[in-house]
Order: C-alpha cells, then structure tokens, then sequence
C-alpha cells in the first residue's frame, strides 16, 4: 500500500507542476518524464544523505528517485571505471580533487543557468575553481574541503616547555629538537614529529607538496603539460632554488647527522604512532580526528593550522572530494521509456544545485525541455544539514564562517581558505614519485638535486 500511495503522490506532483510549468490559455503543455538518479561515492553511508534525498524527492516531481551507494575507497575506482565504460555506471559520482584530468572525457560540466564560473567562485573556497573550472566551465562541486592541520600531544608539549603549537617552521624545528628524545644506542625513544622520510608517514606526498607550495614554486608549466618545480623562485633581490631547500629541510629530519633528527624509516607509521602516544606532532587532515579519540580515549591532544615559511602568505594543501556528473548512461522514466541524455544531465546537475550550492528559502526546479521553472518552498540548507551530520569542514564559505570558531573544525576551515592544489594525471602514480624522492635521498641513493630531476621527469611523462 505504501508503494502505490508513494506512486500516486509523485504521479499527481508530476500532474500539478507541468500544469503550472505549462503556462495559461493556450500554451502547449510541456512534455511530461521522471526518471531516478543515483550516487556513487565513498566514505559516507547512506544515512547522512536520508534527510536530504527525502526533502529533495518532495521539492521536485520529475525526480522518481534518489540513491546513495558507497563503496569501499580500495573497490572504488575500478568498480566505477569499469560501470562507466559498460554505459550503466552512476548518474552522479565523486572524484578525489586532484582526479579531474583522468575524467574530464567521462563527465559534463554544470549548465550555466545552474552553476557558473562566477557563481562558483563567490560560493566556495578558492581552490574548488583551481580544481574544477576548465575553460570557464565547472566540472565539479563538492560539500566539504579538508586540509591539513598540526596533531600535536598536549602532554609532550606541557612537559618540554613548550606554551603554544608552532606558527612557523623555525618554531616548529626548534619543538622538534625540545621534544624528540634518543638513547645511547642512537635509538628514538620518543619522535618530536613523524616528519622526514615517506612510506612510514601518513599523506608525506601532501606534506613535501604543502612545503613547495609556501616555497612559491609553481608545480606545473601554464600548459600543464611539464612538472616544473625545480624553476628558481625569486626571494627577494635573489633566485633561489627553492624545491631544494624545501627536501633538503624535510629530509633533515630523517638525518642522524641534524640536530633536527627525530624520525627514520624503522618508526611506527605516522597515525599509528601518534594515536599511542609516541610522537609529539604530525600533520593530517579532519577524518582522522575521531579516528584517533576512538583508538585512545586518554591521548590529550590538539589541532593547530599548519606552520608558514611567510606568515604574511600563508599556505595550505587541499585533500578533499567533489560531485561531478556522468557524460554517457542509460536513463529510464518509470514507463520504461528511455530518458533523453541532456533531460538525464539536467536533472543530475540541478540535484547538484540542490545540494551544494546557497539557495536561500526557495528552489527553481526548471523543466528540462521546455526550461519554464516555478520557485518551490525550501525547508533545509542540505550542506548545512550534512556537515552538521558528519562534522566535516565546510566548502562554501558562508559555512564556514560559521565554522570558523569551533575549536577543532575551525581550524581545519580556516585552512580550506588558503588551501591549494595542482592538476595532475595519475594522482596516485605522483604520490609514489614523491615518496620515492623523499626515500632515495633517506637511503643515499640519490642527492636531493638528483632526486628532484628524477621526480619532475616522471611527473612530466605523466602530464604528456
């Protein structure tokens, strides 16, 4: 009974808004179609969508259907790329930030009367346009930014001195050197920070990225097409190399011989030894927060915004997921008829809309074919009602400026609007490449200047 009552309250909705989308007198009435749209993602359940999908299937009656699917993050992309490429993959997806040049031939982008370049920027953080506005057009739209923020063990802090979390990166060195502690035997007893070396630390790839970025150094060439970080940067009446100096200052860390040295290869790894207490700082993003109050209760820990190289140009990196939409799949309405290709992509992105974007009190649902549109009653804010579900930094900064003074979510807020990003091919194959830099010059396979060369000719082979 439920569902011939749920049938026929869509039924009479789809009846009601074509009659007032259709016009008055005479006009012809615009043609009548539904259809279902479904998500794939990762990390969040279904759950944190309920509220949302449920308000927006009332809001719009040519929408039949919304479903959220989640899929384990090591499952993901091979079951996506495999539905994608058999034409019966998701109508709405997401994407890593750093994914969009590997499916930029697989996606559309917004219709400009839903979400444009202007739009875009006045609405997000910057670097949302950085990853996803190509030729003025947005290719992507996400809920929250993450970026990353200094863990550090309050205890180890308060027992070495040490008053407040470190602002820059002297600041930061000069606690490491307090806090890190080693036997006769040259063993670390206790790591003032999980810095230094690359396989053993959690994200080491964003955190030499995060480095070169506060250097100045412009990952790409303008083209995109070669990695160029080892292009002089100006400071001051001088050029230096500044990809250089910012391994060199990572791997100090990993060097017996530094005064710095409080971390090598034989450590637990980065989250691991933090969660137990071992280890005075590290650098992570928001979703490991809970993770970590989870796995120890009794750790006394805190967050702080990442150390500067120039406080007066402050910088961040960017880790985060976007909603994007499906060039190619086969849509039906609940007749069983097939669903033209831009009805299905209009509504996809009009979700889109829904649900990211600030839309104020009322919604336009716009027919899909005829374009008339009619302002419905908005009873919700969906991005406000997922990131108060999940307790995830926001993207739009009007969030965040609500945000920005809760004492663990502001910080990671505040960092989303500094945060950058770079396009590259291959995401994963350049984090590899970093972790090999960072590696040959920990085992003395390459000096760091050799190790720079190497990484920016795999990473250009990449682009090309």
């Amino acid at each position: 009974m439920k569902k011939k009552s749920r049938s026929f309250i869509v039924l009479a909705m789809i009846l009601l808004i074509g009659s007032i989308l259709s016009g008055c007198g005479g006009e012809k009435k615009s043609p009548m179609y539904d259809t279902n749209l479904e998500i794939w993602g990762v990390f969040d359940d279904s759950g944190d969508y309920g509220t949302i999908l449920s308000a927006y299937q009332q809001l719009n009656p040519f929408i039949t259907s919304v479903t959220y699917r989640k899929f384990p993050i090591e499952d993901y992309e091979r079951e996506l790329l495999d539905a994608l490429a058999a034409g019966n993959g998701p109508d709405i997806f997401m994407i890593q930030n750093s994914w969009l040049p590997d499916y930029l031939n697989k996606i559309i982008p917004a219709p400009q009367e839903f979400i444009n370049e202007k739009k875009l920027r006045e609405t997000f953080v910057d670097v949302v346009a950085d990853d996803f506005l190509v030729d003025g057009k947005v290719y992507g739209v996400p809920l929250s930014v993450d970026s990353l923020a200094l863990y550090y063990n309050k205890d180890f802090f308060n027992a070495a001195g040490i008053t407040h979390p470190p602002k820059t990166w002297e600041e930061f060195s000069s606690d490491v050197e307090k806090m890190t502690q080693i036997d006769q035997f040259g063993n670390i007893v206790r790591a003032g920070a999980a810095i230094g070396t690359g396989k053993n630390i959690n994200r080491s790839a964003d955190i030499i990225t995060l480095l070169f970025l506060q250097s100045g150094i412009e990952m790409v060439s303008e083209s995109e097409k070669e990695a160029n970080f080892l292009r002089y940067v100006k400071k001051g009446d001088e050029y230096v190399n500044a990809a250089e100096n910012a391994l060199k200052f990572y791997t100090n860390f990993a060097s017996p011989s530094r005064s710095v040295y409080t971390w090598n290869r034989r450590q637990h790894y980065s989250l691991d030894a933090f969660t137990e207490g071992t280890v005075g700082m590290m650098f992570n993003y928001s979703w490991h927060y809970n993770t970590i109050r989870r796995k120890n209760e009794k750790l006394r820990f805190g967050v702080a915004p990442v150390p500067q190289l120039d406080e007066s140009a402050p910088r961040n990196v960017a880790n985060y997921w976007a909603f994007v939409v499906s060039k190619n799949k086969k849509a039906f309405t609940s007749s069983g008829r097939q669903l033209p290709e831009n009805v299905r992509r209009h509504e996809a992105w009009e979700f889109l809309k829904y649900l990211t974007m600030r839309n104020g009190s009322s919604f336009k649902i716009v027919h899909a074919l005829s374009k008339k549109a009619k302002k419905m009653p908005l009873s919700i804010d969906p991005a406000k009602e997922y990131l108060a579900l999940t307790h995830k930094p926001a993207a739009r900064r009007d969030i965040i400026e609500e945000q920005k003074d809760d004492p663990v979510l502001g910080i990671f807020a505040r960092g989303n609007l500094i945060a950058r990003s770079w396009h590259r091919k291959n995401a994963d194959a350049v984090d590899k490449i970093f972790v090999d830099m960072i590696e040959n010059v920990n085992l003395g396979k390459q000096t760091i200047a050799q190790a720079l060369e190497t990484a920016q000719s795999r990473i250009t082979q990449l682009l090309r």
